[in-house]
């Protein structure tokens, strides 16, 4: 069985020790008391059950057997530092690389600035960016395949594991083609029963706020088509093709192709944009800037 003094702290003090040749200089690498390395040598020696070192006047000399150690342990030292990496990747840490995931209607404004402000703050910082919807990205987050996602928070209780930095929150309007323009301050969506919807496919956060919206106004809506992203979304309803329900911030991107405009008060349902990752991650320094710039970003919102 393995001594308890054989740890790979002191097999890595004897690693620099036999390659400086010097206790001082050792001490000095580990940021230790000569002293202090000495000490754990020696322990080193008595758990290994054999002689390690031989004194020549003040000086301590390695032996054979201490060279052949130190030359087995590097390996060693080598092989736990790459297990540990990999483990680490196992778990969705990279240093130098975070995994973002993102719905894809939050690309045109918060994402940019999100990642822009967190490689000022972290530089060498590698951010690859996955878009998708709601309900695959908490999927790839929770399985480890994300360390970071930004969405529309669900509607139920989100677990205790998981970190939430809020963003901003958003409504949805009723989009409809210009040659549609209903020339309203706002709508009443009774008024568009028999009218043809396109919606994105199930499982993004503004399918389930579209049909949550109808459920209010007491009809099912006639959906004539669903996409599988937002923008492709828009540009069926910039052709004419029928109306949806969209959040506001798309308002500025078909300029004036489609026209927003806001519900009555009584269909009002708010989108709460967030960051979140898992707790697992949060001492992650790449978690913790995206977390940090998130938060910044949040506060600008407010103020302005």
């Amino acid at each position: 069985m393995l001594s308890e003094e054989v740890t790979l702290r002191k097999l890595d003090i004897l690693c620099s020790f036999v390659r400086t040749g010097s206790l001082s200089k050792t001490a000095e690498e580990f940021g230790l008391s000569s002293v202090s390395i000495h000490k754990a040598l020696h322990s080193l020696e008595d758990g290994v059950g054999c002689p390690l070192f031989v004194k020549e006047g003040r000086l301590l000399k390695p032996l054979p057997t201490a060279l052949y150690l130190a030359e087995s342990a590097a390996d060693l030292i080598i092989d736990v530092e790459r297990a540990i990496k990999r483990t680490r990747t196992k778990a969705g840490i990279e240093e130098g690389q975070v995994r973002l995931g993102s719905m894809y209607s939050l690309t045109a404004n918060i994402i940019p600035k999100l990642i822009m402000g967190t490689k000022i703050r972290r530089p060498d910082l590698d951010i690859d960016l996955f878009l998708g919807s709601n309900e695959d990205l908490m999927k790839k987050m929770t399985e480890g395949n994300l360390e970071a996602i930004v969405i529309a928070l669900p509607s139920h209780v989100l677990p205790e594991d998981i970190q939430v930095v809020p963003l901003f929150q958003d409504k949805l309007y009723l989009a409809s083609p210009q040659k549609l323009n209903p020339m309203l301050a706002e709508v009443d969506l009774v008024d568009y029963q028999g009218e043809k919807f396109l919606t994105l496919l199930d499982g993004f956060a503004t399918t389930s706020g579209f049909y949550d919206v109808f459920k209010l106004a007491g009809f099912k809506p006639n959906v004539v088509m669903k996409v599988g992203d937002i923008f492709s979304l828009m540009n069926m309803v910039a052709s004419g093709m029928g109306r949806t329900l969209l959040p506001g911030r798309m308002r500025d991107l078909m300029g004036e192709a489609i026209i927003f405009t806001p519900l009555l008060a009584k269909y009002d349902l708010t989108q709460h944009i967030a960051l979140i990752y898992l707790k697992a991650n949060e001492a992650n320094p790449n978690i913790l800037a995206l977390a940090a710039e998130a938060r910044m970003l949040h506060r600008n919102n407010l103020n302005s």
